[in-house]
């Protein structure tokens, strides 16, 4: 898809659920919040990096989009700047990182994340910001 092209608005999954992408390469991290978005009616999708994170973002068009901050080949602030160029509709994002630097979370601000969350979080905090984000 060409950089100026718009993309369509997400489309329900053939079982109606809002699709989530969790772009992450901590394995655990992604296993707890695979089970507990799946166990909430999502459908999840993986990336374990962040170049295959936008790959999935242009192809699977997830309704909302978990980013982790520090990642091979592509940080998190990589993606989302990359994406805010792309996308002409804005993907919301919730940002978790382990990062305790105030630097970081407004730089997250400023290129438009939804929610920022620092790990370790409680996953019912997640749950919290994913089913307000997505009842907008």
């Amino acid at each position: 898809m060409a950089e100026s092209d718009p993309k369509p608005a997400p489309v329900q999954s053939k079982t109606g659920a809002k699709k989530i992408l969790i772009v992450d390469d901590d394995r655990e991290i992604v296993e707890s919040v695979t089970y507990a978005l799946e166990g909430a009616g999502y459908e999840v999708v993986v990336a374990r990096d962040g170049n295959q994170g936008l790959a999935l973002a242009e192809r699977e068009n997830p309704h909302l989009m978990i980013l982790d901050m520090m990642m091979p080949k592509r940080s998190g602030f990589l993606v989302l700047e990359k994406l805010r160029r792309i996308r002409e509709q804005l993907l919301p994002v919730i940002m978790i990182t382990g990062n305790e630097g105030s630097r970081h979370k407004a730089y997250a601000e400023l290129l438009g994340v939804s929610d920022y969350i620092r790990k370790p979080f409680p996953m019912d905090r997640l749950l919290s910001a994913v089913n307000d984000l997505l009842e907008k």
